[in-house]
């Protein structure tokens, strides 16, 4: 399944890279599943900020969560707003764009001017080495053009010290995700946004 091939690459850039007790972001918390991984990662010292604009999403992540839930703070916002919440550094961050699965209005669905601002503002707060991992799925109505922002962004970055990389399944039919991964290398030197 592409999926799970998909998020299992994400997670294990993640692995390599937070340490416990650092701060993490799940960006997109929709039902929970990457708030649990992260809050496991970090250990009891850890913090993870997970954001969604639903709260269905949110009720559901903090039932995945369990036992583990004072790892983490649920912010019913968007995480283009990552900035208010977050002080420096931050160890790793996680998208699944698209929308809330298992949910009811499939019209609510990530946007590429959050989504971009959000990354832009999460490679500001990364330590040197960290990670934000981009879940791109583009197979829905808007999917094409958020992944088309976010790669145009992303192909900015030959200017800053960001390593950015594509992977994907190139032998699946109709719209496989795919990931995309920037990796903080230096001090980030600040971009302007596309507009």
């Amino acid at each position: 399944m592409e999926l799970g091939r998909t998020l299992a690459q994400a997670r294990k850039l993640m692995e390599r890279t937070v340490l416990p007790g650092e701060t993490v972001v799940d960006a997109t918390a929709g039902n929970g599943h990457d708030t649990l991984f992260l809050a496991e990662l970090i250990g009891p010292d850890g913090r993870v900020l997970a954001f969604d604009i639903q709260q269905e999403a949110l009720d559901s992540t903090r039932i995945r969560l369990g036992n583990l839930s004072d790892r983490a703070e649920l912010i019913l916002d968007s995480h283009d707003r990552v900035a208010d919440y977050a002080e420096g550094p931050v160890g790793g961050a996680m998208f699944n764009l698209g929308f809330l699965p298992n949910a009811g209005d499939r019209s609510v669905i990530t946007r590429p001017e959050t989504t971009v601002r959000a990354v832009h503002d999460l490679l500001g707060l990364l330590k040197k080495g960290g990670l934000v991992t981009v879940c791109v799925y583009d197979g829905h109505e808007g999917g094409d053009r958020e992944r088309d922002a976010l790669l145009a962004y992303a192909r900015r970055l030959r200017e800053a010290d960001v390593d950015v990389a594509r992977y994907e399944l190139i032998n699946q039919r109709g719209h496989p995700p795919f990931l995309v991964a920037f990796e903080k290398k230096k001090e980030f030197r600040e971009l302007l946004l596309l507009d």
